[in-house]
């Protein structure tokens, strides 16, 4: 997926491998002339110069990032993060994968009542307008989200069929069948609950 500059590394692994040869030396010679109190001292700078060079040696192996399974990237913009340096944790892609899709439903809180766990329903695609997609309603959080003015839950489902041209990050329309009520009550609920919670905001 991409790679970190090894620059830095390299010149410190270059450093390291010239102060252990040097050290060896120093080591060796010390040996020749049996100061003990001088080899107890080399001895350890060797044990840590040779640290050193093992912990660079993983760093410059892990400097290539390599995705853990097949997929898509739906964030990250690797032309956005030439040359900008990055600490231990930041998110530099997002990645999806190319099965076992996961469909996310915004469902507006006056609504969230009627869905449930099990219920089934249709999803339409922006870019496949053509395909009405089968779902299953498989959880829904606990806390709504802020959005666009409203209060959202979301609802994951699951596609029983997805189709070959589907790919992470597409958005669409989906219906969940809540089941049956007269079209009077569909059309008119929502301002009916909303002028119920206006009279009793003003209510003494």
């Amino acid at each position: 997926m991409a790679s970190l500059d090894d620059a830095e590394l390299k010149l410190e692994l270059t450093k390291n491998s010239g102060q252990l040869r040097k050290a060896l030396r120093e080591y060796r010679q010390a040996q020749s002339e049996r100061d003990l109190v001088n080899i107890r001292v080399i001895r350890e700078q060797i044990n840590q110069t040779k640290a050193e060079i093992a912990l660079t040696r993983q760093q410059l192996a892990n400097i290539r990032l390599i995705a853990p399974f097949d997929g898509v990237v739906i964030e990250g913009d690797l032309s956005q993060l030439l040359g900008s340096p990055v600490e231990r944790g930041d998110t530099l892609f997002k990645i999806a994968p190319l099965e076992g899709y996961r469909i996310i439903l915004k469902v507006d809180e006056s609504d969230i009542s009627y869905i449930s766990q099990g219920q089934t329903g249709t999803l339409v695609l922006s870019s496949l307008s053509d395909h009405s997609l089968p779902l299953t309603v498989e959880g829904i959080t606990t806390v709504a989200k802020a959005a666009d003015g409203a209060n959202f839950f979301r609802v994951e489902a699951s596609l029983n069929n997805a189709p070959d041209l589907l790919r992470p990050g597409m958005e669409g329309i989906g219906k969940v069948n809540a089941g049956r009520a007269r079209m009077i009550w569909i059309w008119t609920h929502e301002i009916t609950d909303w002028l119920q919670l206006w009279i009793w905001s003003w209510w003494p």
